[in-house]
């Protein structure tokens, strides 16, 4: 059989209305090729949109897509994903089952505490699914995950998590991929990564959802299941240019930054200027990004993204006396727990420790909170 397994579309996504655009013309061109190719049917393992409420304009172009594969015979089928998951159950993927263009497979019920998966039958074939959660929260529910039989059929299950071999050592949490109930093809969706073991696959991103993601991926893929063979579809409709610029004076920024892009070919490029340095002179409101982004966009470019973050003033130096500020911390922990004795004290240190964690450059806040909330579960041992 032949069938196409997409994931992590996010529609509706970026801010950028030109990034915004450029997800969903990706999410078309996988369409195109669907269709093109012939596949029987198409797996969306979740985060078909980025919200369980996304814009009506990006409602319209979605359903006219689906159309498009409706009227030629190509059924799709899906789960929910931690952005377009609702707590109710509710969500804008019933309104596209409800229109006869998808089929949601996250059937399941309680039993003596597993969890039961129900097939979704296709011409031979029964799919599998169990939606993913806000905050991993999926995670312990798939390792109680068994499978309604299904004699004699090609098994397939669409899983929207975090498994521990593609994972590796982040610190986030993960489904034991040994714990999962036995299939024939493992559709997997929300780590945003080229992933493919045996039958286990991340399909990646349909276009990248970050600027870190544009860096490293420079555009999107999905999977083409190919009567056995699996193969990974490229989607790069745009060039991505990353300038790293170190700088140190602002207040000569803008010039600068304008003379290493006049070296650049910049037209039809996604344009990412990241900043980096100790600013000697001037402040970061000093570099004129109106002006750059004015120049970029003379000279073609697509759009033009900036990134901050690792653009730094001196530390002011300050002096205090008479305080041992190497063990200040410690100290003041110590008077604490002196002067308030409880049973818990003892994971002050591991929850200090856990707190400090800091959000990496374009991570998502949904999954920063998810690491925090696993560290935190961690040292409470819940």
């Amino acid at each position: 059989m032949r069938f196409a397994h997409l994931g992590d579309c996010h529609l509706g996504g970026w801010r950028q209305p030109e990034l915004k655009e450029l997800n969903f013309r990706s999410f078309q061109t996988a369409i195109d090729k669907c269709i093109r190719d012939k596949v029987e049917f198409v797996l969306i393992a979740g985060d078909l949109f980025d919200s369980s409420y996304p814009p009506i304009d990006t409602l319209k172009e979605v359903f006219r897509e689906f159309k498009r594969l409706y009227d030629f015979n190509i059924p799709v089928f899906l789960i929910a994903g931690s952005h377009d998951y609702s707590v109710s159950g509710k969500s804008f993927l019933d309104v596209l089952e409800k229109a006869g263009f998808c089929k949601n497979v996250s059937l399941y019920e309680e039993r003596n505490e597993k969890i039961m998966l129900m097939p979704t039958i296709y011409k031979g074939v029964a799919i599998y699914g169990y939606p993913g959660k806000k905050s991993g929260m999926e995670v312990d529910e798939i390792e109680r995950l068994a499978l309604q039989d299904a004699p004699g059929m090609f098994k397939i299950m669409l899983l929207h998590t975090a498994i521990r071999d593609a994972v590796g050592t982040l610190p986030i949490k993960a489904v034991d991929e040994n714990k999962l109930p036995k299939v024939d093809y493992l559709a997997l969706g929300h780590l945003h990564i080229h992933y493919a073991k045996k039958n286990m696959v991340y399909a990646g991103p349909i276009f990248p959802n970050t600027l870190s993601e544009l860096e490293e991926l420079k555009g999107g893929s999905f999977i083409i299941f190919d009567y056995g063979k699996i193969r990974r579809e490229e989607i790069i409709l745009k060039e991505v240019l990353t300038l790293n610029i170190e700088m140190r004076d602002a207040l000569t920024a803008t010039d600068k930054i304008i003379s290493i892009m006049e070296k650049e070919a910049l037209a039809n490029k996604i344009v990412i200027i990241k900043l980096f340095g100790i600013l000697e002179s001037g402040k970061g409101a000093d570099i004129n990004f109106n002006k750059i982004e004015e120049y970029a966009r003379k000279n073609g470019a697509y759009v033009v993204l900036k990134s901050t973050t690792k653009l730094h003033l001196p530390e002011p130096e300050v002096k205090i006396d008479l305080v041992d500020t190497a063990n200040l911390e410690q100290e003041i922990i110590r008077k604490f727990i002196e002067s308030n004795p409880h049973k818990y004290n003892s994971l002050i240190h591991t929850l200090m420790r856990s707190l400090q964690m800091e959000r990496l450059e374009d991570e998502r806040s949904i999954n920063f909170e998810e690491r925090l909330i696993s560290e935190n579960k961690k040292a409470l041992q819940l």
